[in-house]
């Protein structure tokens, strides 16, 4: 089943072009982390998958126009924001209280179960929660409804690393099967690379690169390179290159392992580096990448 659909999605402000033209498609039960710097349309393209935003072009949710359909469509969907918007004054057996009036498909029971793994008191406001775990009480809200996609817009942004880890663990063992789709963006992306299954950069409102995550792990290689080899592993026409320590690191797209293993210590790249390399080549600094 295809969850997301878009072709030729585009939004303006003014005269600033938030998305141009973007295609993308995601298939049930996927995990896709979408990647951007500031600015680069991320926010706005979760906008309207989630009905937030007017748009043009053609966009299917689930088989819904969002924004014509956000009514039926946010019964299946649930979001949790870069930002806390829960009222500072709401205590958290309140917050129970209202999702469980206001969802038919929460699940109050699951949501305690969810709650009594933290610290968190029900008589508690939010005001007095830390950030960590005002994040832990949106969580646990959300895994409670049963919802076919989630969307998460920089979900750990501000956390410390221990919430991060606790956040990702909880979103994949507890809540994550292959009936559900997620698709979150965040600037933290080697820390959620072991639970993608599906990779998008998009820059300048574009999908500039997608791949599964199986893809990326068979295709790019990354080597540090010893330096009396350099102009060999330059000779094999890498798609980028960066300085560390000074030492130089290439990487490569369906290179031969054993032939760069030859020319230094080779590992699979982070998505950062792949991120890098991929914007530069939209630059006009690198070749060779394909989109």
């Amino acid at each position: 089943m295809t969850v997301i659909e878009a072709h030729g999605l585009r939004k303006t402000f003014g005269a600033t072009i938030a998305l141009d033209g973007v295609d993308l498609r995601v298939e049930e039960g996927r995990i896709v982390g979408l990647i951007g710097l500031n600015g680069a349309g991320k926010s706005t393209a979760l906008n309207a998958i989630l009905g937030l935003t007017p748009y043009q072009g053609e966009l299917k949710v689930l088989g819904r126009d969002p924004w014509s359909e956000r009514d039926q469509l946010m019964r299946d969907v649930s979001f949790i924001a870069d930002v806390a918007v829960l009222p500072r004054w709401l205590r958290v057996s309140q917050a129970l209280d209202y999702v469980a009036g206001v969802h038919p498909r929460f699940d109050r029971a699951k949501a305690e179960s969810f709650l009594a793994k933290t610290a968190i008191g029900r008589a508690s406001k939010v005001g007095e929660l830390s950030k960590g775990m005002v994040v832990q009480l949106h969580l646990a809200l959300v895994m409670a409804i049963d919802a076919k996609l989630l969307v998460l817009d920089e979900p750990t942004l501000g956390l410390d690393i221990l919430y991060r880890k606790q956040f990702y663990d909880s979103l994949l063992n507890d809540y994550y099967d292959s009936s559900r789709t997620i698709v979150v963006t965040t600037h933290q992306v080697e820390e959620l690379q072991h639970i993608l299954t599906d990779l998008m950069f998009i820059h300048r409102g574009r999908i500039i690169f997608g791949c599964s995550m199986e893809e990326f792990e068979a295709r790019y290689l990354e080597v540090m390179v010893h330096p009396e080899r350099i102009a060999a592993a330059r000779a094999l026409k890498p798609i980028h290159e960066r300085q560390v320590l000074g030492r130089s690191i290439l990487l490569f797209d369906h290179a031969d392992r054993r032939q760069l293993a030859a020319l230094g210590d080779v590992r699979t790249p982070g998505i950062a580096d792949l991120f890098l390399a991929v914007i530069g080549n939209e630059a006009g600094e690198t070749q060779g990448v394909a989109r």
